[in-house]
């Protein structure tokens, strides 16, 4: 079925677009003003798959974020879970993030919203409104949106993935929770940069926005210089890492993934046209690498903030 824009919806989606230069600049200055932006208006968050090795309950984790200096958190909706069910509560943890000045930037859940089966779909869209509300008890206001259900098997029609993109921002406007259409590099489908930001713009929601990964890009074999032509305010919050030049592409995984600056991805490049299009948003380091896992929760957390920080003072000064 399609959905008719309204005035709303169309400014906003225009933005997706790059059309929309303006909507970018006031996200951004709104962004700016976000207790803990750096004096370029950016927010350093830590996704707890950076830590998920040491095994460490969410409390604790969330802790090792603010002792490290970051200003917004990305945890798992297993963790969120796991934590409740032991007893914990979530409006203590969320208390405890707004103490230490931090901001729970988004969430990671794999609600089957994409596939094809009616059924699986209907109990994914159900399964992402309990990760929502778990997301909004402890004060998030985002939640990642990958295909997940449909990383093998056929190629769905995008326009198709749109409206059951729609549907899941249907969904999150009720609970008051953003979903960010999330690309996988590997995934046969929403691979590539442009197949996210065709479904984003074809959902026609006032909500959709998009969350790019630089591994993902990499992967999904989309050249960097796609983020040119999409507004900086469609994308809230930006999954930053590395990748080395070995293995290749077509070999390479999520354990590969390095600190920024480690690797070879063109970060500079990257930061300078996601700034110049009016990202403001936060960055936030997603790591897989099992070689930090046997380190210090600690001093990963604070090494990997250390380098996002150089890499931007590198691209932006």
């Amino acid at each position: 079925m399609f959905h008719p824009l309204d005035r709303r919806d169309a400014l906003r989606l225009a933005g997706l677009a790059g059309a929309g230069v303006w909507l970018g600049g006031a996200a951004s200055s709104r962004a700016a003003e976000t207790p803990k932006a750096d004096k370029h208006g950016i927010r350093y968050c830590l996704n707890m798959s950076t830590i998920r090795g040491q095994k460490l309950p969410l409390d604790q984790e969330i802790e090792i974020a603010a002792k490290a200096g970051y200003s917004g958190v990305e945890p798992w909706i297993n963790k969120i879970s796991a934590y409740q069910e032991a007893g914990g509560s979530l409006e203590d943890l969320r208390k405890r993030i707004a103490d230490h000045g931090m901001q729970v930037e988004s969430a990671i859940g794999f609600a089957q919203w994409i596939v094809d089966d009616e059924a699986a779909r209907k109990k994914g869209l159900e399964d992402a409104r309990r990760d929502m509300l778990l997301v909004k008890a402890i004060g998030g206001t985002r939640i990642a949106a990958p295909p997940a259900g449909a990383t093998n098997g056929a190629k769905l029609d995008l326009l198709t993935v749109a409206e059951r993109y729609r549907a899941l921002c249907e969904v999150g406007e009720e609970v008051g929770i953003t979903p960010e259409l999330e690309l996988w590099g590997f995934s046969t489908n929403l691979s590539r940069l442009g197949e996210v930001a065709c479904v984003a713009i074809e959902a026609a929601h006032p909500r959709s926005c998009i969350m790019p990964d630089v591994y993902h890009i990499y992967k999904g074999g989309s050249d960097f210089h796609g983020l040119n032509v999409i507004n900086g305010a469609a994308m809230p919050v930006f999954h930053m890492n590395d990748y080395p030049a070995d293995p290749p592409r077509s070999e390479i995984n999520d354990s590969y993934r390095v600190f920024p600056g480690d690797g070879v991805a063109p970060l500079t490049q990257i930061i300078q046209d996601l700034y110049n299009g009016g990202f403001r948003g936060a960055f936030s380091l997603e790591l897989f690498n099992a070689k930090y896992w046997k380190r210090e929760p600690l001093d990963v957390a604070k090494e990997g903030l250390a380098k996002m920080k150089t890499a931007v003072e590198t691209a932006l000064g």
